[in-house]
């Protein structure tokens, strides 16, 4: 969503203008909370609470958090109600990198063997390299970049041609979760570079060059996040 569409009032709310998509808009609020720790990790979220920030009626903070709850980042509570997803352990998250490690490398080397110009365009709207830093709210383009940043690794994971690795890396919700550790510029900075490696190695259609370089990418997001944990 527009970060412009979203303004803080003197009252600390945040008004939403009318549109067609109320919902849509509403869920990018949560979600921008989510990601930059507004919405502490374990924190409930109330729908009335909800509904007297933005000045909406109930109908699209549900939908919207019914959409979050799909992505893993809300959990309902029969008869409690929502809450933000709990942060991922320390567990959790080498074993998300250790699944990572095994297999982004190599599908990234199967995605640049059947690169065209096509792919080629699509990957590099997707990797955000060219958007760079223009949003002035340095919150709400970490969350931009959070989802972004999503769209590029499984942009490459279709290329690569194998659905069920696609799908399983999809269905951990990684990208979201491990954003959801920290809120720092080095996140989206260093990565935004990364991304530009990936992106030459599949222009030159260079299988080993893609592998080395997911490789990096995904040691090094590891390494910027590991103090989160410290």
């Amino acid at each position: 969503m527009n970060s412009s569409r979203l303004t803080d009032t003197t009252t600390g709310g945040t008004q939403i203008p009318r549109a067609n998509s109320l919902a849509g808009d509403v869920y990018e609020a949560i979600f921008n909370q989510l990601m930059s720790l507004k919405i502490a990790p374990g924190a409930r979220i109330t729908v009335d609470s909800l509904v007297k920030e933005f000045n909406v009626s109930q109908t699209p903070i549900r939908e919207a958090l019914g959409r979050l709850e799909g992505e893993g980042l809300v959990l309902k509570t029969h008869l409690v109600g929502y809450r933000a997803a709990p942060q991922i352990t320390r567990r959790r998250f080498d074993e998300l990198y250790e699944l990572r490690l095994l297999l982004e490398p190599a599908a990234a080397a199967k995605a640049a063997a059947a690169i065209d110009s096509e792919k080629i365009e699509i990957l590099r709207e997707a990797a955000g390299v060219m958007a760079g830093r223009e949003g002035k709210d340095e919150r709400v383009h970490y969350s931009t970049f959070a989802r972004q940043d999503g769209i590029f690794h499984d942009r490459i994971m279709e290329f690569a041609g194998n659905q069920l690795i696609r799908e399983m890396l999809s269905f951990q919700h990684t990208h979201f979760h491990i954003f959801r550790l920290m809120f720092h510029w080095r996140v989206t900075e260093e990565a935004l570079h990364e991304h530009q490696a990936l992106l030459d190695a599949f222009a030159r259609g260079d299988s080993e060059a893609a592998a080395d370089a997911m490789r990096v990418h995904i040691e090094h997001s590891r390494d910027r996040l590991l103090p989160a944990f410290e």
